[in-house]
Parts: structure tokens; C-alpha cells; sequence
């Protein structure tokens, strides 16, 4: 039996299948969307994202993790100070066309 060419499946190797379900994935937390949604406003400390979401540093320190070893945030150092910023536009765009649907 001959595999449908038109089939999106056929172009998903091992790698590019992990990557979609682990960025899904980091979507399908709600404390991450919220320290995502957040950045969209631009650059935040792990002490300024904790303070405005109301979360344990902790917390915001291990979901940040999470982001950036998915390439989803992106981080500079100021002396002691982290600071977190956007790092993928296209998941972004992806997570804030989802919170428009949501609202509409």
C-alpha cells in the first residue's frame, strides 16, 4: 500500500516531532504562558516576573529553565540580575493568536 504523498506526517522526523510536542508542551502550562505572556511587554528580571505574577523566584527560575532549553526565552546577566526576553518569534505569534481566539 502506497503512502499518501500529500501527507504532512511524512516530512516529521524523530527530532522535528519532539521539538513540536516539548514546545506544545511548554504551552499547556499555565505558569509558563503567564512568565510568556508577560514578556511580551519586553525585558523582565526572574525578581520582576515573580513580583508581578506572584510567584516563588523558584518557581519562575525552574519554568524559565523549561523556556530557554527550548529556545523560547533568552536571558543576559546585569552583575547578580537575570534578565529574560522573547527568544522565538514564531511560537509568540502562535501563543498570542491563541489568547486572541481565547478572548474573542
Amino acid at each position: 500500500m502506497e503512502k499518501d504523498k500529500e501527507s504532512p506526517s511524512n516530512d516529521l522526523d524523530e527530532e522535528t516531532l519532539f521539538i513540536v510536542s516539548q514546545t506544545f508542551k511548554a504551552l499547556s502550562e499555565p505558569t509558563r504562558i503567564r512568565i510568556l505572556h508577560l514578556l511580551f511587554s519586553g525585558e523582565h528580571s526572574v525578581n520582576d516576573i515573580a513580583e508581578s505574577l506572584g510567584l516563588l523566584q523558584s518557581t519562575v527560575s525552574h519554568q524559565l529553565r523549561f523556556l530557554k532549553n527550548l529556545r523560547l526565552v533568552k536571558f543576559r546577566r546585569e552583575g547578580t540580575t537575570v534578565f529574560y526576553t522573547c527568544d522565538d518569534e514564531h511560537v509568540m505569534d502562535i501563543l498570542k493568536q491563541t489568547i486572541e481566539h481565547a478572548r474573542h
